[in-house]
């Protein structure tokens, strides 16, 4: 059966920096199922398909998101050095769409709003661009590593809200045609469109600190702050 829209959800059993991050509670739930909740809320999406290699989370996404599509990852593409874009065309393989969204169980924060809105934006924008990716805003002085400046003249001292903007690919969502992938092989395609998120729900959770800032806003969501 081919399908208009899946999203696709890569989960790793093992995590280096924070142990057992896909499923680790956050604020008493596994933090992947903030995510799913995300997804399975966009009534563009048709199908929501999490790859893993963990029997955790299996047992889990069973027990709690029945209408979630498992597919389990081969032993080869279980290294954490391996490319996202091996592991996306393993699921592409298996799951027959139109279009893809591929995000990461490490966004709890991303609204379900956010995802539509890429979505709708995506199919606005194609074929001009063929694919699109979140990105953060950046308004500060960037230098390269030999001390040469990115987007600034250090002889003009320009408030940083003035500076032209730079662009944070993070990571929170990838839309792209599978005709695209196929050709291409990798998720971004030669006419990537930059889409730009809030920088409150465009943390990752990589490192410790970054478990601790998405659980501060996750609480202050869910307090009803912002």
């Amino acid at each position: 059966m081919a399908y208009r829209v899946v999203a696709l959800v890569p989960m790793r059993h093992r995590s280096e920096r924070i142990p057992g991050k896909n499923y680790r509670p956050l604020l008493g739930r596994p933090l992947y199922a903030y995510i799913l909740e995300t997804l399975l809320q966009v009534p563009e999406i048709d199908l929501v398909v999490v790859d893993t290699d963990s029997p955790v989370i299996w047992e889990g996404v069973t027990r709690d998101f029945p209408q979630v599509r498992l597919l389990e990852r081969p032993a080869h593409l279980r290294d954490g050095h391996v490319s996202m874009n091996d592991v996306i065309a393993h699921d592409v393989a298996q799951v027959e769409a139109e279009v893809y969204l591929q995000t990461h169980s490490t966004n709890p924060l991303l609204r379900s709003a956010t995802v539509r809105q890429a979505l709708q934006r995506f199919q606005e924008v194609y074929p001009t661009y063929d694919s699109l990716f979140s990105v953060t805003r950046m308004q500060t002085r960037l230098w390269d590593a030999e001390g040469r400046p990115i987007n600034h003249d250090p002889a003009r001292l320009l408030r940083t809200q003035d500076l032209p903007p730079v662009y944070e690919e993070n990571s929170c969502l990838y839309v792209f045609r599978r005709d695209v992938f196929l050709e291409r092989k990798n998720r971004i395609g030669q006419r990537p469109y930059l889409f730009e998120i809030p920088p409150e729900e465009a943390v990752d959770i990589d490192e410790p600190l970054d478990w601790a800032i998405a659980e501060c806003l996750l609480r202050r969501r869910l307090e009803g702050a912002w």
